[in-house]
């Protein structure tokens, strides 16, 4: 089968036809050149207004434009353009089906490389196609582009937001996924983690949108929290158990590294020395040896034990069906917790009770609502931005992220070559 089959079969040109197919003698890398040609009985299309218009003249200088690649091999269109008298517009260059404007990519190879970026670095596609970085970055953002005007923001019921450090020295980025059953993507990021930048995306969700949705997850930072108050007063607001027990865990650490230090000065035997994933881990993940050393620590009367135990007692609240069941254990516990005279337990006490109604929530939602969901989209995002070695526009890092995150559609096509 020849290329010009090919192309015929993959391609759907109105009014051009597949010409003559060579060898490019004068290049370096093996490159073919295929000539395009209109039909006679074709009309040019003005590039302004998009209405078939009578010719005016043809230029006699070819432009190139670079197709997918066959086996690697370069496959170059060829065509001298035509000018149109166009009523409306006056004088104006044609429109051809395979480009836009005066990119030297066709369209099909623009949404080629796409693919392959949302699929490895930009960098390693520029190399693998032999084409600049630029070029990939214009195609990915061309993507992007016209998949944020296209994308369906209908239906739109659960969503989670969080926030993510993109820079060194407390930068971070908010970041709005979708959470639906079936359709989970990124929606939404903009800069900081304030509380303007939250309502920005009110703004750009719009008041019947916002009003349909059922169930918001985020985690305990304040400026979400009063934004979230006070435009989606309607939803469910959860606190899940990620952020909760991923606090409590920070607070434990902290009680087991000032213990240890309390330990080493007051000349007693190192027994926590090594012993932080001892204390961090949920026994079912940890080993043999490690839950053989967890027993012989569980023995000593210390600060870091008996909260670790009171880590492991809190799993319990996790089990409970009923939200009012749920809320006499919390309330328990927190009075456990209050009485245990250790300092970062109360604060996770505090912090409980003061966000019980929204703690609670979780049962409301029948636990089906997950940030765990969200903190995977994040570690997504984190290895995007590492493989990218990081971003230095704003602009870059929400191409890639929408991109990559986004769920966005694409147009048909005649054929899909990757």
């Amino acid at each position: 089968m020849q290329l010009k089959t090919i192309l015929n079969r993959v391609t759907n040109y109105k009014s051009f036809v597949v010409g003559k197919v060579k060898w490019a003698e004068d290049s370096e890398a093996p490159c073919l050149e295929v000539e395009m040609r209109p039909r006679a009985n074709g009309h040019p299309i003005c590039s302004g207004c998009g209405e078939k218009a009578p010719g005016y003249d043809q230029s006699r200088t070819p432009r190139r434009f670079e197709f997918v690649p066959m086996w690697m091999i370069s496959v170059i269109f060829v065509y001298c353009m035509r000018r149109v008298n166009c009523p409306t517009c006056g004088v104006k260059v044609e429109r051809v089906p395979w480009a836009e404007g005066k990119s030297p990519l066709t369209t099909e190879y623009k949404w080629f490389l796409a693919r392959w970026a949302r699929r490895m670095s930009w960098k390693e596609v520029s190399e693998a196609f032999r084409v600049s970085w630029d070029s990939v970055y214009m195609v990915v953002k061309q993507a992007v582009s016209w998949g944020l005007e296209h994308r369906d923001l209908e239906g739109i019921e659960a969503i989670g937001v969080d926030e993510v450090q993109w820079h060194k020295g407390h930068q971070y980025q908010t970041v709005v996924y979708q959470l639906d059953e079936g359709r989970k993507r990124l929606l939404w990021i903009g800069p900081d983690r304030r509380a303007k930048t939250l309502l920005r995306f009110f703004r750009f969700l719009g008041k019947e949108r916002t009003t349909g949705l059922q169930f918001i997850c985020s985690d305990m930072w304040r400026a979400y929290l009063k934004v979230i108050a006070k435009k989606a007063p309607q939803a469910v607001h959860v606190l899940d158990r990620f952020h909760i027990m991923q606090k409590m865990s920070k607070a434990l650490d902290k009680v087991r590294a000032a213990e240890v230090k309390q330990l080493k000065a007051d000349g007693y035997e190192p027994v926590l020395k090594g012993a932080r994933w001892l204390l961090l881990k949920r026994p079912e993940n940890q080993t043999e040896r490690q839950a053989t050393k967890l027993q012989e620590i569980l023995q000593y009367n210390l600060k870091s034990i008996r909260s670790h135990l009171m880590k492991e007692d809190f799993q319990q609240f996790w089990e409970y069906t009923s939200p009012t069941w749920a809320g006499k254990f919390l309330d328990q516990w927190c009075t456990r917790a209050m009485r245990s005279k250790i300092d970062p337990m109360k604060k996770i006490a505090g912090m409980l009770r003061d966000k019980r109604e929204l703690i609670l929530n979780w049962f409301v939602a029948e636990g089906q609502l997950s940030s765990g969901i969200v903190e995977g989209f994040n570690n997504k995002l984190k290895l995007i931005t590492r493989k990218s070695y990081g971003f230095r526009t704003q602009e870059a890092y929400e191409t890639a992220l929408y991109h990559t995150l986004g769920a966005l559609p694409e147009p048909k096509s005649t054929h899909e070559f990757c």
